[in-house]
């Protein structure tokens, strides 16, 4: 039974869960680690909780032989520190990296919004594609291989950066590797520097150095000058120091733009290259074709800097709704020299045929050998005698000179041609999808020809909904501002709840994004969220994107200009609602012309007043008159893209036979 919370949200006694499960062999044990992390979440504060477990690694660390230097401020609240001290207790018998690593990765699940982390797959693939780019195997100067990340985070690329170089150099000196990071944030820059000293004290990679600072404005690493440069930047941060950076010495390539600040970052990355050196950086697909950045993308066209770009599947890392990219930069070796100055590569990745299998279930391995295979197909040496050798599918090399226009879009998508498999594969699907919904327009028509309208028959009075509300037949909610970083995924995890927007229904009608379920109980019961549940009908106020549906499979969280209204079902049916709002005359009589957005007033929309057993064989009609109108606009959208790609492939000479 419940011993407090509330109704959506209640809280449970875990020794009674846990006499529970042991008596129904649901579990043997439940590991001390396990039990730590409650006493983390009471901390509460996030910066609290990430400074208690920094410090008990650094504790845990210094256990296995490895010396941390001391943190700059290392107090911490009395219960943070009974935590943290509990912490070194534990990890005696359940082992110290191992624990550090478990409330680690439970810390960044706890704050996923908050604290943006590079997937492992994809931070270890940026790391070997930096590693068979750069062609020079000399070391530095201390005979290292230096690897920096100027946003580092947790250390995520950093770790995979000394994984692949481990891998590469088995045999080598333990201390061939220089790990180097900055990070703005500086709980997660101690939190880095324990993670990074742990694999280093399994014989990893020798040299471990993070500071906390800003990068940009007051970089704690000046001096370094990297073999290779591995970065995920924070995306649209426009408080970036435009006004007082505007002269440094960095801005080879110009002044990035104000709301350009990614351009800063690769303009960072290339100042501490060494000669010779390669960064690769996780950029927005718009770095690549927004005007605003135009003059620079050119420039690093121009002086050969820029190498390549790799389009990823939509889903790779934060924000998972885009299709990310991966831009490969290279200093010249010499000074004068270019590093490549003719060709860009390009590889589309995004769509490629078994590439993903979703957003949230990319076929990483296949990903990773898709583009490490063209990546070492290639000549990165600057001969370019790689120029006209076929690359795989997937992957062309265009002359900079055909880049530098108006537009210098580098995109991928905008250069390299669909392959004919994935063409074949998208016309069969659209095929097979229109002719399903052809069928079902059929079946919704035939049940509905047989529908007769009567004549001059008296009119029904009606009822706004507004009287309806304050009569108790329904209950009105409007949507409330979804948060600003949602969740995305073409697959819905368990557990998660669907978010829609009135953008999303003029995009294509699907939501765009979703939210944990614990966050929208929370949210419902404060009020901060609206949610449709099952039974509720959902009603868009906005008359550009004005649709009327009833929500059947499950909850739903709505944002602004979108109202659930729950009916009494002793009083009305939902689809007889649903039928009455949907109407268009309905909506015009209730909308709001002062304005470009033309808002429907929802309040004002009105009901016929029948019986609820009169109103069932209208809500019959209703439900099959709105399954043929969703069907007859899913049929438009499937149409249209069918036409456009085919239409594509007619026009590219793709035609190889004409079927009677």
């Amino acid at each position: 039974m419940p011993v407090g919370g509330t109704d959506t949200s209640p809280q449970f006694s875990l020794s009674e869960i846990e006499r529970w499960l042991y008596a129904h062999g649901k579990i043997e044990r439940i590991g001390l680690r396990e039990r730590l992390w409650p006493h983390y979440e009471a901390l509460g504060d996030r910066a609290v909780m990430g400074a208690a477990l920094a410090e008990a690694g650094r504790r845990l660390l210094a256990a296995t032989g490895v010396d941390q230097a001391a943190p700059e401020h290392s107090l911490l609240p009395d219960e943070a520190a009974r935590v943290m001290n509990e912490t070194v207790d534990v990890a005696r018998y359940e082992g110290e990296r191992e624990t550090f690593t478990f409330l680690l990765t439970r810390w960044l699940d706890a704050h996923v919004r908050q604290v943006g982390t590079t997937p492992a797959p994809l931070a270890r693939l940026m790391a070997d594609v930096a590693l068979a780019v750069r062609a020079e195997e000399d070391r530095g100067a201390d005979g290292r291989i230096t690897v920096l990340d100027p946003a580092c985070g947790v250390g995520g690329l950093l770790l995979a950066a000394g994984e692949g170089m481990a891998e590469r150099s088995a045999d080598a000196d333990p201390g061939t590797t220089a790990l180097i990071g900055t990070e703005l944030d500086s709980v997660l820059a101690a939190l880095a520097e324990v993670r990074l000293g742990f694999a280093d004290a399994e014989g990893g990679s020798g040299v471990v150095r993070i500071k906390a600072g800003d990068s940009l404005r007051a970089d704690p690493n000046d001096g370094v000058r990297a073999d290779i440069v591995l970065c995920n930047p924070p995306f649209n941060a426009r408080d970036w120091g435009h006004e007082e950076l505007a002269t440094d010495p960095r801005w080879v390539y110009g002044l990035p733009p104000r709301t350009e600040p990614e351009l800063a970052w690769i303009e960072h990355a290339l100042a501490r290259l060494a000669p010779g050196g390669v960064a690769v950086l996780l950029l927005p697909p718009a770095v690549a074709s927004r005007r605003a950045g135009r003059r620079i993308r050119g420039a690093l066209l121009r002086t050969g800097a820029l190498q390549g770009v790799v389009a990823l599947p939509a889903g790779a890392a934060q924000p998972h709704s885009v299709s990310l990219q991966l831009w490969i930069l290279r200093m010249p070796v010499s000074e004068g020299s270019a590093a490549s100055g003719e060709r860009l590569f390009l590889l589309d990745a995004a769509t490629s045929h078994g590439a993903t299998r979703g957003a949230q279930g990319i076929d990483w391995p296949q990903l990773t050998s898709r583009v490490l295979d063209a990546v070492r197909a290639y000549d990165w040496s600057g001969e370019r005698k790689a120029a006209g050798k076929q690359l795989p599918e997937g992957t062309v090399t265009v002359p900079v000179v055909d880049l530098l226009n108006e537009q210098t879009d580098l995109t991928p998508a905008r250069h390299v041609p669909e392959s004919a498999v994935d063409a074949q594969a998208k016309l069969h699907e659209s095929w097979g999808r229109l002719g399903g919904l052809l069928d079902e327009v059929r079946n919704h028509s035939q049940s509905l020809a047989a529908i007769n309208l009567s004549v001059g028959s008296e009119a029904l009075s009606t009822i706004t909904v507004s009287d309806l509300h304050r009569a108790h037949a329904l209950n009105l909610e409007q949507g409330q501002t979804l948060p600003g970083e949602l969740l995305h995924g073409d697959a819905l995890p368990d557990g998660a709840v669907p978010a829609l927007s009135v953008p999303d229904l003029v995009l294509g009608g699907q939501p765009g994004g979703w939210l944990a379920r614990a966050e929208v109980e929370r949210g419902a019961s404060t009020g901060s969220f609206t949610v449709a549940e099952p039974g509720d009908v959902v009603v868009a106020g906005v008359e550009r994107a004005y649709r009327v549906w009833v929500q059947e499979d499950a909850p739903l969280v709505l944002g602004p200009q979108l109202y659930a209204l729950r009916p009494d079902p002793q009083v009305l049916d939902p689809w007889f609602l649903a039928g009455c709002l949907s109407a268009s005359a309905n909506a015009r009589q209730a909308g709001s012309h002062t304005s470009s957005s033309a808002r429907i007033d929802v309040r004002k929309l009105r009901v016929l007043q029948l019986t609820l057993v009169e109103q069932r064989p209208y809500a019959a009609a209703f439900r099959e008159l709105l399954a043929l109108e969703e069907s007859l606009r899913s049929v438009a959208s499937v149409g249209e893209a069918l036409v456009r790609s085919l239409g594509d492939g007619l026009a590219a000479g793709k035609l190889r036979s004409l079927r009677p």
